[in-house]
């Protein structure tokens, strides 16, 4: 019966193991030895294919096909030694033959010293996977290990499997990713007797194969310790002398080499200063600095406040104690050349881990789409505009991955397609407007508090200012670009991404600094985007005055609280704005969010300002009650849950499509001990307590199959659902499609005639493919160390959880040499893919370590590299809003010279 083993029973027996005398013995040593392959091959004459057979031994496919290798090499190396021996005995090509009921040239070809070596080659694997596995442990065996060994997956897989029938142990054990949170899956070679729980409370101890001898991270120090400037060269400017009015602003004298900005006008740095404090903030250059100094520091600190001391009491910062996290930030470290030719470490530590982050040209290619936080404050119907654009842009995308001809290239594009759509319906981003940019603010005390200075912008050009997050309209100021003040051409000259601006403006803006906050810029020539007048209740507040600490006072001094309580009281503006409050209640909110942002760094009364804003009056009226959270969509859409850890899972033969997100529970526990809190508040942990399952990290949205179940019904909400529910929508169209895209064709003789080709993407595959057990030694290693430093810091907050994480994971691959080798296709061997040279298995390997926007423009077909019809009409829709051709393009995937083309 096809598809089923029935009524079938068949000893198989180990190797070796089974059976009264020992595999080899005999005057046949082989004859045992072919068994197993007959039974396999006898099963496949039946009909059954090998998934059956596979299933009806009880194995995986993986392990059934690996079994078989291991047989043929098996009797493979008996054949020749057998063969070896009758030859010594004086036996002719012929007689072996005979003996052996193989014809002459088989017989030669045994002999042949080259097959006796590939006949060598797995017992060789497994003895050097025993050899490290004796050394190191647990092994990385996953995929691209077998790249680095210059040995096929299948040779690799043989010898794992010799070496489990010897009792090894081989566990899947899972990686969190430092970038995502999701986990890679690591196949790990253990000793006998090794248990998954025995790698999963080590994995820090999973190595890599190779001449590798890593510590786990613990003695790594990739950064250098930063040099130290002399207190002594810095000028401090209070806020009697001015220094308020450019608050975080680090002025630096020209021509010093060590704190020279190199090509760029600004950016934002920390500075060590006498090794124990730093400056953190704005670097740009100055022309006043006096004699004797080389660095002025701006602070809103009043005269009298010590540079260095009391954390809450001084000018400066304390540097932390964790040498690879000094200043509390990822930072990189600029170099320079002396006048001797030598590179020399500069004391500016510029902040970010990518290469031109927090440098001039940074802030400029931030995203350019509307967060709901912005939008959802605006009039509905300029919300649904934007969203609908954004929808619009979605769809077109679809369209176009639609029209790809090559299937292989299509899959690859749907799954993240679909996943972005589904991401998209959680974080609800608008398209930008006409003109919209993000840029880094910086004083010029010159300018009026009406105006601005925006090189990239015209000359009495009004536009309207938005800050993330703000508290209302009121708190979006209109000014109009002056292009002409000399201190600011002189100062920040033709800036990419910064706009000058008149300290009262920057107060507007939330009570933004110039530490390296930033601002959205977007001209308003059509009105659309509403403000209002700064609120009176709001003037001239300042929270450290009105709710300062005292004696005796319990004091927030956890980031981690400062968090929860600044979530709390954001989602409750958001929700007041929507469901119309008045700008008195509205104030009364915003007063006491100044004063939590500050309260654990100054100490202030938050509790105090809590009781006299009576914020519990506004939660009950606006949220329900004063334990009430979230209550309207656009709060409630990105609020975590958490539920039992689970994973995707591919769809059975016998389920529908649906195009829903598959998942099945991973089971996984951990073990919460009881504790109990000592006289000094610290926690006593006890060896009782109980096992609770794995869970992990969603959003409410993301959980919700219809958006409106988060509304409570205002009109903005409704404009929000819809277009949410349409993201989700256009999702699950995305997966029923690549569940309906067929597998790319495999023509053998496309792989003779494009053989020079298909040898060259495989070479590219396999580099490319030998990063992968790096990136897993580099996720194992930045694990360790997030690890360390969290159980050494317990009161990190998550934004500062999410920068170690991203540092240790850039210092881990700078370690092991991790970077991903992308594959570039050249003419020919996309000829060769197209033609069916390449099986769809290596194709999407080939694909996932490509560009896939390049190759998503050679895979359309030649008849619709123009835009379509729709996308035209899109452009000359965006055209006649006022974006400009570069936006259009931008927004359209295509050049700039296609838009000039469809726009004339």
């Amino acid at each position: 019966m096809k598809g089923k083993i029935k009524n079938y029973l068949a000893h198989i027996g180990t190797p070796r193991h089974s059976g009264r005398y020992p595999w080899g013995s005999g005057e046949d040593p082989y004859q045992r030895g072919s068994d197993f392959l007959n039974t396999v091959d006898e099963l496949r004459r039946k009909g059954l294919s090998e998934s059956d057979i596979a299933k009806g031994l009880g194995i995986s496919t993986t392990e059934l096909r690996a079994k078989k290798a291991i047989e043929i090499n098996k009797q493979r190396a008996a054949d020749i030694a057998f063969a070896y021996r009758l030859k010594e005995k004086g036996y002719s090509y012929v007689a072996i033959g005979e003996r052996m009921g193989r014809n002459e040239s088989s017989v030669r070809a045994m002999l042949n010293p080259a097959m006796r070596e590939r006949a060598k080659i797995a017992e060789e694997t497994a003895s050097m996977l025993k050899d490290n596995v004796s050394s190191k442990g647990f092994i990385d065996v996953g995929a691209g290990v077998e790249a680095n060994l210059n040995i096929s997956r299948t040779k690799l897989d043989v010898a794992i499997a010799m070496l489990k029938e010897e009792g090894y142990e081989v566990h899947n054990i899972p990686i969190e990713q430092m970038g995502t949170g999701q986990y890679t899956w690591t196949k790990v070679l253990c000793p006998p007797g090794t248990t998954a729980k025995d790698v999963s409370r080590n994995r820090d101890q999973i190595k890599p194969l190779g001449n590798y001898t890593e510590d786990g991270g613990l003695t790594f120090k990739p950064i250098k310790p930063p040099v130290i400037i002399n207190g002594q060269r810095i000028l401090i400017k209070y806020k009697e002398e001015g220094g308020a009015d450019k608050d975080g602003v680090i002025e630096l004298r020209r021509n010093v080499d060590d704190i020279s900005l190199g090509n760029v006008n600004y950016a934002q740095v920390r500075v060590a200063v006498d090794g124990t404090h730093f400056m953190k903030g704005m670097a740009m250059y100055s022309d006043n600095i006096p004699a004797g100094y080389d660095i002025i520091y701006n602070t809103s600190k009043k005269v009298g406040t010590p540079m260095k001391g009391d954390p809450s009491n001084s000018v400066l910062k304390n540097m932390e104690s964790d040498p690879d996290f000094p200043f509390g930030s990822v930072i990189r470290q600029k170099t320079f050349i002396d006048k001797d030719g030598n590179e020399q470490l500069s004391a500016l530590n510029i902040v970010g881990s990518k290469e031109g982050s927090g440098e001039e040209g940074s802030w400029g290619k931030w995203s350019k789409t509307l967060s709901s936080q912005i939008l959802s404050k605006q009039l509905p119907s300029v919300a649904k505009k934007q969203l609908g654009l954004a929808y619009k842009l979605k769809e077109e995308e679809f369209d176009e991955i639609m029209s790809l001809t090559n299937p292989a290239v299509k899959q690859s594009l749907l799954k993240p397609f679909a996943d972005g759509c589904d991401s998209d319906a959680v974080h609800l981003k608008a398209a930008a407007f006409p003109g919209q940019s993000s840029h880094v603010i910086l004083p010029i005390t010159s300018l009026k508090p009406n105006e601005i200075y925006a090189p990239n912008y015209k000359p009495g050009e009004n536009v309207i200012l938005i800050r993330h997050p703000h508290g209302g309209v009121f708190e979006i100021p209109e000014v109009v670009v002056n292009n002409k003040n000399p201190d600011a051409i002189r100062l920040l000259g033709d800036a990419k991404d910064a706009i000058g601006m008149h300290p009262d403006v920057a107060q507007r803006l939330s009570g933004a600094d110039f530490d390296g906050d930033a601002v959205i810029v977007i001209p308003n020539k059509s009105g659309a985007i509403k403000t209002a007048p700064a609120l009176k209740a709001l003037k001239n507040f300042n929270p450290k005055e009105a709710y300062p600490a005292y004696d005796g006072m319990r004091v927030m001094d956890d980031k981690r609280e400062k968090g929860i309580e600044m979530g709390k009281i954001s989602n409750l503006i958001t929700d007041m704005t929507i469901k119309g409050a008045s700008f008195d209640e509205i104030a009364r909110a915003v007063r006491h969010s100044m004063v939590v942002i500050d309260a654990p760094k100054h100490k202030l009364n938050y509790e105090l300002s809590y009781k006299e804003n009576n914020i519990a009056a506004l939660k009950k009226k606006y949220q329900g009650s004063e334990k009430s959270g979230a209550s309207t969509l656009i709060s409630k859409a990105g609020a975590e849950v958490r539920i039992d850890q689970r994973q995707e899972r591919r769809r059975l033969a016998s389920e529908p499509i649906t195009g829903e997100r598959l998942f099945k529970l991973t089971g996984r526990t951990f073990f919460r001990r009881n504790y109990t809190v000592d006289s000094e508040g610290n926690k006593v942990y006890s060896d009782e307590g109980t096992i609770k399952p794995k869970q992990t990290k969603t959003s409410r949205m993301a959980e919700e199959r219809d958006a409106f179940a988060l509304s409570s019904g205002t009109r903005i909400e409704t404009v929000y659902a819809n277009h949410a529910n349409a993201l989700k929508a256009l999702a699950t169209k995305a997966r029923i499609a690549l569940e309906r895209t067929p597998n790319q064709i495999y023509s053998p003789s496309a792989r003779e005639t494009y053989a020079n080709e298909v040898r060259n993407l495989l070479s590219k595959l396999k580099m490319a493919n030998q990063n992968k057990p790096l990136e897993r030694q580099a996720q194992i290693i930045a694990n360790k160390a997030v690890s360390s430093i969290r159980k050494s810091n317990p009161h990190l907050d998550n934004d500062d959880i999410k920068k170690i994480k991203s540092q240790q994971l850039t210092f881990a691959r700078a370690r092991v040499g991790a970077r991903k080798a992308e594959i570039l296709i050249k003419d020919r061997e996309w000829e060769a893919i197209q033609a069916g040279a390449i099986s769809h298995h290596r194709l999407l390997s080939i694909l996932n370590n490509s560009d896939l926007d390049t190759l998503k423009q050679r895979a359309m077909p030649r008849h619709s590299r123009v835009l379509s019809t729709t996308r035209v009409s899109r452009a000359r829709s965006m055209s006649a809003e006022g974006y400009t051709r570069s936006e259009i393009a931008d927004a359209l995937g295509v050049s700039v010279s296609t838009i000039d083309t469809v726009l004339k």
